[in-house]
């Protein structure tokens, strides 16, 4: 299976096959023309493939919840934006949200502030249990990467394990950030109370980052692709070091079992020595109102253009047809599936 740019899968990786339910391949009446649809150079033919699917495209927007500026949910949430422009109005590109995170992408979604955001499989998850049905109710285009947790400390700090930050100025991510929940899972793993044992702040990974920076805190926790711009920055001015969490990851992973395990390089981050850490998986989410044949041509333009979206983020480079329909317990949009089915994924 693909890992994540950076990160190496270890046990107990998640994969998975389709959404469990048999859609039937499209004819050739009903089929977009996948490479043509998005890319408005063949402006001749694409008027009469567009001819069918007008209407849906026009009256459904594409805003996306994208996370924090200096994450890798933003930059692919960009290049994203680009791949996608409106092929019939090339200069109406869709809007790109910065966010909290997964929790915050998840709620936009859900009150149709954004049609298409970034998440992470147990915030994806948490969404789906609380809305199953209903056109608000998120259905998967894509698994698109696996997320690093990374619990950033300076490098001449005396923090080695996560039991070891009892007292600790920490910040568990932003509110609503799909952070947030992972760092209080890991610390009661380590049998910290996050709220009393460690001193908390809710901060994202800007503000964790210029925290850090200023000594302000002595952990933060995040959870994104690796590299992550934020923490590479901090680690250009402030030498940095990544905690090991073998010793707490069997506990997390048998209570929460969407987890898995994987390891970080030495030298990310000019980190000495690899690390073992917690891993999520991140899918795009969309209603399950999309129609059809808008949600079959997001994921063709995700895939068409794979080289702009790993231009932008090297986690893009794991982008694969066959690792992307893993995004169990969340179904694919029907429209997701119809693509998969035509490349034979499914």
């Amino acid at each position: 299976m693909p890992s994540a740019a950076g990160v190496t899968h270890r046990q107990g990786s998640t994969d998975g096959g389709g959404s469990g339910e048999d859609a039937p391949v499209p004819d050739a009446a009903d089929t977009l023309d996948r490479r043509g649809f998005l890319r408005v150079s063949g402006a001749v033919g694409l008027a009469a493939v567009l001819a069918a699917c007008t209407s849906a495209w026009a009256e459904v927007r594409r805003t996306v919840a994208a996370g924090a500026p200096q994450g890798v949910y933003y930059a692919l949430g960009g290049a994203l934006a680009d791949v996608w422009r409106d092929p019939l109005s090339p200069g109406a590109r869709p809007e790109v949200l910065a966010t909290d995170g997964s929790g915050h992408d998840r709620a936009l979604l859900a009150d149709g502030r954004a049609d298409i955001a970034f998440s992470q499989i147990d915030t994806a998850a948490d969404a789906l249990a609380a809305t199953p049905t209903g056109p608000r109710s998120p259905r998967a285009l894509a698994r698109i990467y696996d997320d690093a947790t990374q619990v950033v400390v300076r490098a001449d700090s005396p923090y080695r394990t996560l039991a070891d930050l009892r007292g600790a100025r920490v910040s568990i991510g932003a509110a609503n950030s799909g952070v947030t929940p992972i760092a209080q899972r890991l610390l009661r793993g380590a049998g910290l109370d996050p709220d009393r044992d460690v001193r908390p702040a809710m901060l994202g990974i800007n503000d964790s980052v210029a925290a850090m920076r200023d000594n302000g805190i002595d952990a933060f926790f995040w959870s994104g692709g690796v590299p992550t711009l934020g923490v590479s920055t901090l680690a250009a001015t402030v030498p940095v070091r990544l905690l090991d969490l073998r010793d707490v990851l069997p506990r997390v992973r048998g209570a929460y079992p969407v987890y898995s395990t994987g390891t970080v390089p030495a030298q990310t981050y000019d980190i000495p020595d690899p690390i073992t850490t917690l891993l999520v998986r991140n899918v795009l989410v969309v209603p399950a109102s999309m129609p059809d044949d808008v949600a079959a041509a997001l994921v063709d333009g995700l895939f068409a253009e794979q080289p702009r979206l790993a231009a932008a983020s090297a986690a893009a480079l794991t982008i694969d047809a066959r690792a992307a329909i893993g995004t169990q317990p969340v179904p694919l949009h029907p429209g997701a599936e119809r693509f998969y089915r035509s490349t034979k994924a499914l």
